[in-house]
């Protein structure tokens, strides 16, 4: 299928495409969740339907089912822009971690590294992914600087094993904690962004900074509100559109990258196609009622783990 994917440029030169198949968590533990033999078919299936773009993390446990599937499409690896995340329990070791990553997905680069939470997590404690005290909170490494995560990062890009390297779930304070001693300025920021949670100020500042927003929750959660909004459901009837297309193509139109997940075959294709034909048809007056949405009094976050640190965001819920 010959779909003309749109491409962002970062503030390093290089090109993203703008529309990627974000990944789900894959854990035998939750029957619900995306199982691997879904994510492998999901992944061949986007690859082959025209997606160019793949975001994964080693913290889903899918990057092997990933590599299978960029496999089984019959693309060649030069033409896919593969990113891959750093997990809490590794902040001390980005590159031990980045390894793992690499010999999951069979690749001897990734096109983009983030780290996945600002929070580094004790890398010694009674779980490999989520550690935790006697109390039930998640055993928080709060003697480790982030900036000393983000010289690792820097490191692994040195080496080549990356191409680009940003963050992910960062505020603006918790970029500061990078941005005075960084040497490489991230490229991206991935965040919960949509009609509801637009994040207007984070964004501004990401502005000003050249750093790229990128969006892993488009569509909100499931059985989200978002699709039936008496908004967007107006606007896509007066373009012809799905609901989801106009919450994709309003961020697209906002310069933001957009990771809709799904592993079901119909709507990875029509996530594709119809966040390109929003992106064509949505009108400037369209962008600004739906900008308007959370500020009216929709404001709300869908993923907002129980991390027992300030984050520095705002509409998080307060620390207990």
């Amino acid at each position: 299928m010959a779909v003309n994917v749109p491409k962002f440029k970062l503030n390093d030169g290089k090109e993203i495409p703008a529309v990627g198949l974000g990944e789900a968590l894959v854990d035998p533990r939750f029957p619900n969740l995306s199982k691997p033999e879904e994510v492998t078919k999901a992944v061949e299936h986007a690859i082959k339907e025209g997606y160019r773009h793949i975001d994964c993390a080693w913290g889903y446990g899918n990057e092997k089912d990933v590599g299978e599937g960029i496999r089984l499409s019959g693309v060649p690896r030069s033409e896919i822009f593969i990113t891959s995340k750093l997990w809490g329990t590794w902040h001390s070791r980005v590159e031990e971690c980045l390894d793992q990553t690499l010999s999951n997905l069979g690749t001897d680069y990734l096109d983009l590294y983030l780290i996945h939470w600002p929070v580094p997590l004790n890398p010694k404690g009674n779980h490999p992914v989520f550690p935790l005290l006697p109390d039930g909170k998640r055993d928080v490494d709060h003697a480790w600087k982030l900036a000393d995560t983000w010289k690792q990062m820097e490191a692994v890009l040195k080496k080549g094993k990356v191409r680009s390297i940003g963050v992910s779930n960062f505020s603006q304070t918790k970029l500061e904690e990078i941005l005075p001693t960084a040497e490489i300025i991230p490229v991206v920021n991935q965040l919960e962004l949509h009609i509801y949670n637009p994040q207007h100020k984070l964004i501004e500042f990401m502005k000003s900074k050249n750093i790229t927003p990128q969006a892993y929750s488009p569509l909100g959660s499931t059985n989200s509100p978002l699709l039936t909004d008496p908004d967007v459901v107006s606007i896509a009837e007066q373009h012809k559109l799905q609901p989801a297309d106009v919450l994709l193509g309003y961020l697209l139109a906002k310069g933001i990258v957009v990771l809709p997940k799904s592993v079901t075959p119909s709507r990875i294709t029509a996530n594709l196609t119809g966040a390109i034909r929003a992106l064509e048809t949505l009108t400037k007056v369209d962008v600004e009622r739906l900008d308007g949405l959370a500020a009216a009094g929709k404001q709300k976050r869908f993923i907002t783990p129980p991390w027992p640190v300030d984050l520095g965001f705002e509409h998080w819920p307060k620390l207990l």
